[in-house]
């Protein structure tokens, strides 16, 4: 609706301005012009070509080209070629300049281009020129969420009408469909429709910004894969190779994805269950690429296949999952190449010479940054593209680099595959500079080697007379020293779970005499651990390396003699009750305060002994 009251606003725009054109302009003339809207993929292309005529007395030197505001936005590139005779081109290979045209007292809703003739167009003259304009983001989903089950339904918007500053004598329309499958569109005079396509007139002597909205609602399944960023890296070694490595961010442009997702039903009837889907890519490599790979966050996908021939070399790249609207992915490919297909010398300087965009069919590029990463040494950097893209430059530090490469950085948005021309880097690079890397490799061996043999040859030992040496020796008894004391408190924790052992038992036979057995042995063991702490606990107290870790050590000690006395008092109880035939509740009620106490202190002792061990 937003994009209709645009148009409307459009229209009643021009028809209030109308009357204050410039008078220069009715001196140009389109006697003819026949346009072809190519809606056979995400990416709108407009094919128009223009018979122009000089009425006036005055010679004209350039043609305008005019869009309006919502289109304007979403136009990616603009070409302009002049033919000669029947379907040759004058000077085959090259266009005609476009700029960008600011005329006066025309509408502001409009935007405007001018075209510069090769030569001034003479009174009575003519001549005929072909325009390409392309645009990204001109099909709109409707609806906008379809099900998994849904095909996918666009809608384009434009005028049958050529919108020019100029009056046109005779002009048609052609409109490009992918299938013949048509909801609606608009129905203006002289409408046909011959199976996918779509006839709009011919109409005759329309005046200067004629318009006539239409609107074009039909089916298609075309991939809308669009990169919302893209970085190329293309890395120069003079060695022989080109690395070029890919980041892609990729979503699916079309119709949203609602509802649940079955791959079941996909696998089984994917041009029913997902006919808006689209499962691969494939990009188009030089023809002598090699070391190709393709990966995501996750790894390697196994999935990819190269195939090729002398012309050309293809990657299939397929996602993890199917994307549906919505739906993104990201991965990278790269790959290298020869160094002399694309690495040249003029005039004393070398010149990269590589296309700009991305080797994907038909992918539309939100933002693309093009990164060229120079050999270490490099200098005099210039850039040459055949279109506008923002420019900077930074470093990057790779191996055995010193102060870093320079990284010629290019950057441009809406981007198309008409973009994938080619673009040069010219820079100076002193041969000896080669040197460098294999020089800082050599010497780094030969230092690797003189540092193996002073090794071998130098006693690098602490002398046994000197103070840090004595007390390394210290430290070491008295961790020596706790890790005895350590061991004889994890033996007395293992003699407590015996005791509770037999207690177990006790419980489940009644057998009092075998618990008292138990409680002897374990009594006369404890004792003997004891007698083996004195002088382990004697010698740390003594030392002054073992001052910091003491209060620990002589606190996990009076723990585990209080646990010994806690465990002790709660067997005595235990099997008193037993002897005396006190059972159930009374016997709970008399071992608790002692179970409960020997629970924190079995904690406390734990915790004790892993605070000594990290130290």
């Amino acid at each position: 609706m937003g994009f209709r009251f645009d148009l409307l606003l459009l229209f009643t725009t021009l028809a209030l301005l109308s009357t204050t054109t410039p008078t220069v302009l009715s001196d140009v003339i389109l006697s003819r012009v026949d346009r072809r809207i190519d809606l056979n993929s995400q990416i709108v292309r407009v094919t128009s070509t223009l018979k122009v005529e000089n009425a006036g007395p005055d010679p004209v030197s350039e043609i305008l080209l005019t869009f309006p505001e919502v289109q304007a936005k979403d136009l990616a590139i603009l070409k302009a070629t002049l033919r000669e005779g029947k379907g040759k081109v004058k000077n085959s290979g090259s266009s005609l300049p476009v700029n960008v045209a600011n005329p006066e007292g025309m509408p502001p809703s409009l935007f405007f281009h001018s075209v510069l003739l090769p030569k001034a167009l003479g009174e009575g003259h003519s001549l005929t020129i072909d325009v390409l304009a392309v645009f990204t983001h001109a099909l709109r989903p409707f609806p906008e969420e379809i099900t998994q089950a849904d095909i996918q339904l666009v809608l384009y918007q434009d005028t049958a009408y050529y919108l020019s500053p100029y009056a046109v004598k005779a002009q048609s329309l052609t409109v490009l469909l992918p299938k013949a499958r048509i909801e609606t569109y608009t129905k203006l005079e002289n409408t046909n429709v011959h199976g996918s396509d779509i006839k709009y007139g011919p109409y005759e002597n329309l005046p200067p910004f004629s318009y006539a909205p239409i609107v074009v609602h039909f089916e298609t399944n075309q991939p809308f894969a669009v990169a919302q960023e893209l970085v190329r890296e293309i890395e120069i070694s003079h060695w022989g190779n080109v690395q070029v490595t890919e980041h892609y961010n990729i979503v699916h442009g079309g119709a949203k994805s609602k509802g649940e997702f079955s791959r079941l039903d996909f696998q089984a009837r994917p041009h029913l269950r997902g006919a808006s889907a689209f499962r691969n890519l494939v990009a188009k490599l030089p023809p002598r690429a090699h070391s190709i790979y393709y990966r995501d966050e996750i790894g390697n996908i196994s999935t990819s296949n190269v195939w090729g021939d002398p012309k050309k070399i293809e990657l299939l790249i397929e996602p993890r999952y199917p994307l549906f609207g919505g739906w993104r992915t990201t991965f990278t490919i790269g790959y290298g190449l020869p160094l002399q297909d694309f690495l040249f010398g003029s005039e004393g300087k070398r010149f990269l010479n590589f296309s700009f965009g991305s080797p994907i069919n038909d992918l539309v590029i939100d933002n693309l940054i093009v990164k060229v990463v120079l050999p270490e040494g490099s200098y005099d950097i210039s850039i040459s593209t055949p279109f506008p893209v923002k420019q900077g430059q930074e470093a990057k530090i790779s191996h055995l680099d010193v102060v870093g490469r320079p990284v010629v950085v290019l950057e441009k948005t809406n981007v198309v595959p008409e973009h994938n021309q080619y673009f040069q880097v010219y820079y100076r690079f002193n041969k000896l500079s080669m040197l460098r890397e294999p020089f800082m490799l050599i010497s780094g061996i030969f230092l690797l080697f003189v540092a193996g043999i002073v090794y071998m040859h130098v006693d690098f030992s602490i002398s046994k007379s000197s103070a840090s040496y004595l007390a390394k020796l210290q430290w070491d008894e008295v961790r020596a020293t706790i890790q005895q004391v350590q061991g004889i408190i994890n033996q007395c924790l293992s003699i407590h779970e015996k005791l509770e052992a037999s207690l177990r038992d006790l419980s489940r036979t009644g057998d009092v005499q075998a618990c008292k057995t138990a409680r002897k042995t374990a009594d006369s063991l404890l004792k003997e651990y004891s007698k083996e702490l004195k002088p382990l606990l004697s010698f740390l107290q003594s030392s002054p390396q073992a001052t910091q870790i003491l209060p620990k050590v002589e606190e996990l000690v009076a723990k585990e003699r209080e646990l010994q006395e806690r465990l002790i008092a709660k067997h005595s109880t235990i099997v008193d009750c037993y002897e005396k035939k006190i059972g159930g509740r009374e016997l709970e009620n008399r071992v608790a305060s002692h179970q409960q106490k020997v629970v924190a202190l079995k904690q406390e002792v734990e915790d004790l002994l892993d605070y000594i061990e990290e130290i």
